[in-house]
């Protein structure tokens, strides 16, 4: 089927099921500009919350899915390929991070938005990258916090908020493979241009970032800033939004230590394709459910963020 005639589609699909298409920043631009709102986690987790959709389709990757079925219960909630998963979500399995906060009793749990449903279940409140610092900052200075899965976001809110949080060891593998030599490079190459990171990068290289923030707050910053040139440092399908605001400017991915790649891609969020989307409105398939006991007790945290946010 041809690109055209798939969105035309998708497009009579979505209407006559009732469903709203809801896509992250990382998925390719097509996918993007077919979805009825684009935006990063906080904004997907309030949308999905909000909406009266019968139908929920995340393009994006499992755990936003299952945040958006864990707050709509009685909506079903499709996804175009259940294999989209996330290593940093991967990186904390439930069983073992129980066990991390048995071993540091009477700690308040901040959960990063990117783990699998059983971990928000064991979570007090969970976070995005954009208001991880507001929502740190709420606690009593005095109150004792364990943070994970990302240890990256983790030791840079530490640094910001001067809180000593107790951090699990995990990581974003695309974030994590970032070159801190060949972003040096560019920086030599292109020295007008901005270096903007999102803070699930490692420490080096958010030191020799002139921007940090979450994936809205970079795309927000280069469409305000005068600046005219950015280094990219996060992934880089998020350069589709910024090209649309601001298409005068130049925007350059940082590319990770693999010296065959010019960016940084992750390869979970690239298994969604319009093709998958339109099977996937069609049949109704694949399905995200979520066990009724783990989303009754994962749905506090996420109501706790949502209302701090």
């Amino acid at each position: 089927m041809l690109h055209n005639n798939l969105a035309e589609e998708i497009d009579r699909l979505r209407k006559e099921k009732k469903a709203i298409v809801l896509a992250h920043y990382y998925q390719t631009g097509d996918l993007q500009d077919i979805a009825d709102f684009v935006g990063d986690s906080l904004a997907l987790a309030q949308w999905a919350a909000k909406t009266s959709a019968d139908i929920i389709v995340l393009c994006g990757v499992h755990f936003m899915a299952e945040t958006a079925k864990i707050l709509c219960p009685d909506k079903k909630v499709l996804v175009p390929d259940t294999e989209a998963g996330c290593s940093l979500a991967d990186s904390c399995p439930a069983d073992a991070f129980g066990e991390f906060i048995r071993q540091h009793p009477g700690h308040t749990v901040i959960s990063y938005v990117n783990t699998s449903a059983a971990v928000k279940a064991l979570t007090d409140i969970v976070v995005t990258s954009t208001n991880a610092k507001k929502i740190v900052d709420s606690l009593p200075k005095d109150e004792k916090i364990i943070f994970g899965p990302d240890r990256n976001l983790g030791n840079y809110l530490n640094s910001i908020t001067g809180r000593q949080m107790v951090l699990w060891d995990g990581a974003c593998h695309v974030h994590e493979q970032f070159s801190l030599e060949k972003i040096v490079a560019l920086k030599k190459e292109f020295p007008d241009a901005e270096v903007i990171a999102h803070p699930e990068c490692k420490q080096p290289i958010l030191l020799i970032s002139d921007f940090i923030g979450s994936t809205a707050a970079l795309i927000q910053h280069t469409a305000q800033s005068p600046k005219t040139r950015f280094i990219v440092v996060t992934e880089s399908g998020v350069i589709h939004e910024m090209q649309k605001r601001s298409p005068q400017k130049e925007f350059i991915p940082a590319p990770p230590n693999d010296s065959t790649c010019a960016c940084n891609e992750c390869s979970f969020m690239r298994l969604n394709t319009l093709e998958k989307l339109y099977l996937c409105l069609r049949d109704e398939q694949p399905e995200i459910l979520v066990d009724k006991q783990i989303g009754e007790q994962a749905v506090h945290c996420i109501h706790r963020m949502l209302e701090l946010s």
